[in-house]
């Protein structure tokens, strides 16, 4: 899949940097708060990564200043908008401080501070609630106010307090699909077809998701699986991995926003040995983004998947009634 245009970085970003310290502990409070479930943690997390973020903010700030009035430095924040759902933001502003002549035009980093608050404020709108399913009204309602609230609060803080754009939704992306990503949709299905079954079914993890037996029950969960499928793409992917890609190589940003992906998806239900799927599921919706820049593919991919989750979990719930289809 060839990388759309507007991805291609302008400078390169460091293959190492003392931002991925705080980066690091805001994601891991991930892990604290949907897989150890204990909230404190997550909290301390989430504090100690901004608190070192501003430490190394404040840093960069006394070295350009120390750097002299020769320097024209260009502030990131609001000019990298056009790509910060892409990337190109982040590595065009990587290109600041680091190592410009004191002639030369250079561009001032995004502001890690403000782009790990936007993910620590997303993860505490998530963790306010259990994420275990539930079909009932009152859950679904909970579920669709706090899982939009951390998609949207995020995003309005980045656009309208920040200025910087630095979230967004590239529905076309990189423009029409090309024949090798029509032939993944195909093997999405396949291998959903046949991993999946086998993962449920097995390890006892469709007990995690109610019984669905009645037809108002089946339409409920078969909407609750896309919507959460929908969203973890709005958020995981374009707003953590986009934000973390303003600072980071794609390969970091992609492993941090897997382990808050992983995480969610266990809480979720995804436990035993679930990780061994879902860890591969989130690093491939990382790299197949970077690579589209397409929102409606990525998500396209995860409802094929879910698409394989929902039958699986009829068919788990309900034995002889959808036997033909499966292998388990």
């Amino acid at each position: 899949m060839p990388a759309h245009p507007a991805a291609a970085p302008v400078a390169t970003l460091p293959a190492w940097s003392w931002r991925l310290a705080p980066a690091l502990l805001v994601c891991l409070a991930a892990p604290a708060f949907f897989v150890l479930r204990v909230p404190w943690v997550g909290w301390a997390l989430l504090a100690a990564g901004l608190a070192i973020a501003v430490l190394l903010e404040r840093a960069d700030a006394s070295a350009r200043r120390s750097a002299g009035p020769d320097r024209d430095e260009t502030d990131a924040d609001g000019a990298d908008g056009a790509g910060g759902a892409d990337g190109a933001g982040g590595a065009a502003a990587a290109g600041g401080a680091d190592g410009a002549d004191p002639g030369e035009r250079s561009i001032r980093r995004p502001s890690i501070v403000r782009d790990l608050s936007l993910i620590a404020i997303g993860l505490l709108i998530v963790s306010s609630i259990p994420l275990a399913a539930e079909l009932d009204d009152l859950s679904i309602v909970r579920f669709g106010v706090v899982l939009g609230g951390a998609v949207a609060v995020p995003y309005v803080i980045s656009r309208w307090a920040y200025r910087d754009h630095a979230i967004r939704f590239p529905w076309r992306g990189g423009g029409r699909w090309n024949a090798f990503q029509w032939s993944w949709l195909a093997a999405v299905l396949v291998l959903g077809w046949l991993i999946l079954p086998f993962y449920f079914i097995t390890s006892g993890v469709y007990l995690n998701w109610p019984v669905v037996d009645t037809p108002d029950l089946i339409a409920r969960l078969f909407v609750g699986v896309g919507a959460v499928g929908i969203w973890d793409e709005l958020f995981f992917i374009c707003t953590c991995f986009a934000l973390l890609r303003r600072h980071f190589p794609f390969w970091q940003a992609n492993v941090l926003q897997m382990v808050v992906f992983v995480s969610f998806l266990w809480e979720l239900g995804y436990q035993a040995w679930g990780p061994l799927l879902t860890i591969p599921f989130a690093l491939l919706m990382g790299w197949i983004f970077m690579r589209t820049r397409s929102l409606a593919y990525v998500v396209t991919v995860h409802l094929l998947f879910d698409a394989v989750v929902f039958l699986v979990l009829v068919h788990a719930h309900n034995p002889g009634v959808l036997d033909g289809l499966f292998l388990v």
